[in-house]
């Protein structure tokens, strides 16, 4: 027999031997329980063992439930967190932290079973939870959950008052009074359940003593031996039961002690660690300055040799001050390991790297091939670049608008689209401006050049990583336009065209002509007096997909530098429209980026993450990585295509674990601090009324004098939709695609007129226009040296005819 049987038969003579070993064990447990100090995370994970993993009133849970939405979706998997009483869920647990779908207070709470997994939380009002478990034990651990966290919050809400002026936080400082608000709830709530187990162990007491005195009574009735032996063991039971109760008891006041008489210790140890962290911080700060001082005299006493100079800084004015050594301090700095991607891993840099880019900068500038804070220099020297039109200075800079009318809230009828289908082709089938917004596909190409002034700082480079690093933040850029813009821009018509002249504001001018309309291609060429040409042909491929819609762009983008000649391209992702038929339609991006610079063989992969209900990460995230010919990554990009993006410098990269079920090891790259490459421009005042537009695309169907009579400006019906006035537009549309038809097709009568019996049929031999026999007006037909790919070039003349007013070529499209 146990040493703890032994005690347990000196206490209990009366008890049998098989209750005597349950009591022994119990025991056990008791003392461990009640051992010093140090041991008092063992007994919390001995007392948690057999337990189910149920919480306490009062103590957070979480975990995944099914939520009831609607017909159409059924349910949806949603994040669900119980705390202080309150059920609260987020579609994903990324979105704890800034969106909280919905809230429902547990004390007015009720709380049903519908079957083995179902159950419903309503407050007897507007909200209403049908919610189902994975299983049956996990639906019964949330309704324990939620029934002690409901009987918590009822009891709590006569004490709120006076809990609230105990929570006050001292005017020592807001952290430790935060931290010391904690420890007092914490004390609070450990009394709280220390109260409540001694109220069960009163009633107990009381209720098993009268079993008692009820067993004792009827021991004295001669009854047969058998029923004496069941009385006996009933008996036996009664007191086991209140022994356990009061020592149940005498653990959690004995726990309570324990704490009360540590909260003092804690309070003092937090206090002397938040005073600590203020003495660092000062000690930091006067660190700092002292570094810029010391950094200030050095620059001022030393002139660095040209080779060794900072390539962005120009060298007849003098070196800015402001934000230069506060960017270097940024450069030594180190961040926190991103979080896990699929295909590869960023932590911070070993420490040697920020000794050594402390002594010895050129070192690592030179092995890089890029000096600390030229970002910050660029920026700093595009504003007075002297390369710069200084026109800017002598000719006053138009004003351009900052408005246009707001979106009339029209209500689409189906029966006024279905009536003018009956007894048509389906190609001749008028859609109707509502799905539109007042800008042409040559517009929305055209604001690719929203954020032009990263091109700019690339031009500035004398790296081709770093070149890289702006031309690759300039693709993403693109597509931050689009996140809120579900409306379809109108078609083209074939010949149409968009000029966007901004020399004098910013000192580049692009041009678009749709050259192609079945299939639908439009060309695009613009020229920056700052040292870039972009260029691209963009056809589009669409799939409907039953609830979304995939528009896949097809050609390729090139970007040239003219001062060190590098030729980048890359292409577009696909862009997917989701809720086409019922819902709220949004927008998402998603796919693979490859730009590549033909002339270094540097590459940048960058990977767009479709958006998912269950994904941890950010949402529309980016990443990617800036690599040179020989494969060795320099930069880690990361970000989101609708906010901002960001580069790390990588200082080394290696194998690490393997990645989840695929197998393949990811590579870690030791990254220094994160810098910021582009940050997304806050959309206008009242841009919800007015489709969204951005501060550039609110000025693109703006009326200019002397622009070609081609150009969509000049369209109709875009402009009487802009105004309001949907019923004429639609009009106006149907004519123009009418009047388009009927010109396509006495273009095809004269190509067939003209053409040999032998060439009936043929796409003529330049291939202009493809299936539409047409030439480009400012565009032709060319295979690019660099990809190999047949595409529309521009061949001059356009800004030419613009000066002399000479429009006389030009078709009547309009």
């Amino acid at each position: 027999m146990s040493p703890s049987c032994h005690v347990a038969l000196h206490y209990f003579p009366e008890v049998s031997s098989d209750v005597l070993r349950e009591l022994s064990g119990f025991l056990f447990i008791i003392h461990r329980l009640k051992t010093p100090s140090d041991t008092v995370k063992p007994r919390a994970v001995v007392m948690s063992e057999p337990k189910a993993p149920t919480p306490a009133p009062g103590d957070t849970y979480k975990g995944w439930l099914f939520k009831w939405t609607n017909y159409i979706k059924g349910y949806q998997r949603r994040w669900f967190v119980l705390s202080n009483g309150l059920l609260s869920y987020y579609r994903t647990q990324a979105e704890m932290g800034h969106t909280c779908r919905g809230t429902i207070n547990l004390a007015t709470a009720n709380i049903a079973v519908e079957d083995s997994c179902n159950f419903v939380i309503s407050n007897g009002g507007t909200q209403t939870y049908h919610l189902k478990a994975s299983s049956e034990v996990e639906r019964q651990r949330w309704i324990t959950a939620l029934e002690l966290a409901k009987a918590k919050a009822v009891r709590m809400q006569p004490e709120s008052d006076e809990s609230g002026d105990d929570s006050t936080p001292p005017a020592s400082g807001q952290g430790a009074g935060s931290r010391n608000s904690e420890v007092q709830s914490t004390l609070r709530t450990l009394s709280s359940k220390v109260e409540d187990l001694s109220t069960c162990n009163d009633l107990i007491a009381k209720h098993g003593s009268a079993l008692q005195r009820s067993l004792s009574e009827l021991e004295g009735v001669r009854l047969g031996g058998e029923t004496s032996e069941k009385f006996r063991q009933v008996t036996e039971r009664a007191t086991l039961f209140r022994i356990t109760s009061n020592a149940m008891i005498n653990a959690c006041q004995d726990f309570l002690t324990l704490a009360q008489t540590h909260s003092k210790r804690w309070q003092k140890a937090l206090q002397s660690e938040r005073e600590q962290r203020v003495r660092l911080e000062e000690t930091l700060e006067q660190l700092a300055k002292q570094h810029n001082h010391l950094e200030r005299a050095f620059r001022g006493a030393t002139v660095l040799p040209s080779s060794q100079s900072n390539p962005s800084i120009d060298s007849k004015g003098p070196v800015p001050v402001k934000g230069d050594a506060s960017d270097e301090d940024d450069e030594n700095e180190f961040f926190d390991a991103c979080e896990d991607v699929q295909e590869f891993i960023t932590v911070p840099a070993d420490p040697k790297y920020h000794r050594r880019s402390g002594s010895n900068v050129s070192g690592i500038s030179s092995e890089l091939g890029m000096d600390d804070g030229t970002t910050s220099l660029d920026e700093q020297s595009l504003a007075s670049n002297p390369e710069s039109p200084q026109s800017q200075e002598l000719v006053p800079v138009r004003k351009r608008r900052s408005r246009i009318p707001d979106k009339p809230n029209y209500s689409l009828n189906l029966w006024s689209i279905m009536k003018n289908c009956i007894g048509k082709e389906l190609s001749k089938i008028p859609m109707p401006v509502n799905f539109n917004e007042p800008l042409s596909m040559l517009q929305r190409l055209s604001e690719d050049l929203e954020y032009y002034e990263l091109l700019d700082r690339g031009a500035k480079c004398q790296n081709s990583l770093e070149q890289m690093c702006y031309v690759a933040a300039f693709t993403v850029s693109s597509y931050s336009t689009t996140v809120h813009r579900t409306g379809k821009p109108f078609n083209p018509l074939l010949g149409e065209t968009f000029e966007l002249d901004r020399v004098q504001e910013s000192g580049y001018r692009s041009l678009c002509e749709q050259v192609s309309h079945h299939p639908p291609a439009a060309a695009h060429h613009a020229i920056s007096e700052r040292g870039w040409t972009l260029r691209q042909e963009i056809a589009l491929a669409s799939k409907f997909r039953g609830k979304y819609l995939s528009i896949m762009p097809l050609g390729s983008i090139h970007c040239i530098f003219e001062k060190s000649t590098n030729h980048y391209t890359w292409k577009k992702v696909t862009t997917t429209v989701h809720n086409i038929i019922v819902g709220k339609l949004w927008i998402d991006q998603s796919g693979e980026i490859d730009v590549v610079n033909h002339k270094t063989g540097d590459r940048c992969h960058l990977k767009f993450a479709p958006y998912s209900y269950f994904s941890r990460d950010v949402a529309r995230k980016v990443t990617g990585v800036v690599t040179d010919k020989d494969g060795k990554a320099h930069y880690v990009l990361s970000g989101t295509w609708d906010e901002k993006m960001e580069y790390s410098r990588v200082m080394q990269s290696s194998r690490g674990g393997e990645n989840g079920a695929e197998g393949r090891q990811k590579t870690v790259y030791q990254t220094l601090k994160a810098k910021e490459l582009w940050r997304k421009t806050p959309l206008p005042e009242g841009a919800e009324n007015m489709y969204y537009f951005s501060t550039l695309a609110l000025t693109l169907n703006e009326p200019e004098e002397g622009v070609a009579p081609t150009d969509s400006r000049r369209r109709p019906d875009q402009r009487l939709m802009e105004q309001g006035r949907w019923e004429e537009a639609n009009a106006e549309k149907q004519r123009l695609e009418e009047k388009q038809r009927t010109v396509r097709r006495e273009r095809e009568r004269e190509a067939n007129r003209t053409a040999s019996p032998s060439e009936e049929g043929k796409e003529p031999a330049d291939g202009g226009g493809h299936q539409d026999n047409y030439t480009p007006m400012w565009f032709e037909r060319l295979v690019d040296p660099m990809t190999g790919e047949t595409t529309h070039i521009y061949k001059g003349g356009y800004w030419e005819a613009k000066e002399q007013g000479s429009w006389d070529s030009c078709p009547d499209i309009f």
